[in-house]
């Protein structure tokens, strides 16, 4: 195997990094966000929909506020935005009826931020650097 071969192309090096970086701004969204709920909404862990929807916002906000720093446009913020929010609206239902635990909208919801987040990076892979 070559060297070529093992290593990736700086575009998609890019790519992922931008992806990484949008995941560490979602945290840091959640983590101040989550300081600002915990005051003025302390209930909020009593009801997983509000919860859910509540950490969705915090996210798009840590990562919007990023993407805007790195130069991206409107469409692509709320399209990574949408996203966020995607994921727990797929899985919510589920959790009304009662086949999905609080723990379980949660879980899910956030893996399914991955790859919904990949969708949206993919459409505009241009403007993500590969």
């Amino acid at each position: 195997m070559n060297h070529d071969e093992t290593t990736l192309r700086p575009s998609v090096r890019r790519f992922v990094l931008h992806g990484v970086e949008m995941v560490i701004a979602m945290v840091v969204g959640m983590a101040v966000l989550g300081l600002v709920w915990a005051w003025a909404w302390p209930e909020l862990g009593e009801d997983t929909t509000a919860q859910a929807l509540v950490m969705a916002t915090d996210m798009s906000i840590g990562m919007a506020v990023w993407m805007r720093i790195r130069g991206h446009g409107l469409p692509a913020i709320a399209e990574m935005c949408a996203a966020m929010y995607l994921s727990f609206l797929v899985v919510l239902p589920f959790h009304w009826i009662g086949a999905l635990s609080d723990m379980a909208v949660m879980t899910i919801g956030h893996v399914l931020m991955l790859p919904a987040m990949l969708i949206a990076m993919l459409r505009r892979r241009h403007e993500y650097g590969w």
